[in-house]
């Protein structure tokens, strides 16, 4: 029995029609899997915010004072991101390695100075002395060395400098 040459032009458009769908999802496809091969946090969607360096009280190295410097860490993107390895450094050569820390989308994190108890909002180096100067940079580093942001702030004013 064979169909009738109405119905295989039919079948026909039908499948090409599907393989035209087919190949128009195809790139998105991919496109999806490339960004979760890479991962779900882009290095565009992090970035340093706001910076409070230089507390006024600099000669005072309470863990009250330490903790009132600090660089925020924003995840502008939806999905979470594991810091674990990344690296917040400064021109001296001071570095801090996050632990293991699941940074939500959209939200951020402030790196104090001091010690204190790490939280979802608030992270603490455990240092003894304040290190973010009045000339300073801040660069934050992931966790194969790429830079992924940097702030500098001081005698050329307030330089801000994304990649990613």
């Amino acid at each position: 029995m064979s169909a009738s040459p109405a119905a295989r032009r039919a079948l026909a458009a039908l499948l090409a029609a599907g393989t035209l769908i087919g190949a128009a999802a195809l790139p998105a496809a991919a496109d999806d899997h490339r960004r979760d091969h890479r991962g779900p946090h882009s290095r565009s969607s992090l970035a340093i915010g706001d910076v409070q360096y230089d507390s006024p009280a600099r000669r005072d190295r309470s863990n009250r004072a330490l903790n009132r410097e600090w660089v925020e860490i924003k995840n502008t993107g939806r999905h979470s991101v594991n810091l674990r390895g990344f690296t917040l450094t400064d021109q001296q050569g001071n570095r801090y390695r996050f632990p293991d820390f699941r940074l939500d989308g959209r939200s951020a994190v402030k790196v104090h100075t001091g010690q204190g108890r790490d939280t979802r909002h608030d992270l603490y180096q455990d240092r003894s002395r304040q290190i973010w100067n009045d000339r300073d940079t801040a660069t934050l580093r992931d966790n194969r060395g790429n830079v992924i942001d940097s702030e500098s702030w001081g005698r050329r004013g307030h330089q801000h400098q994304h990649r990613g």
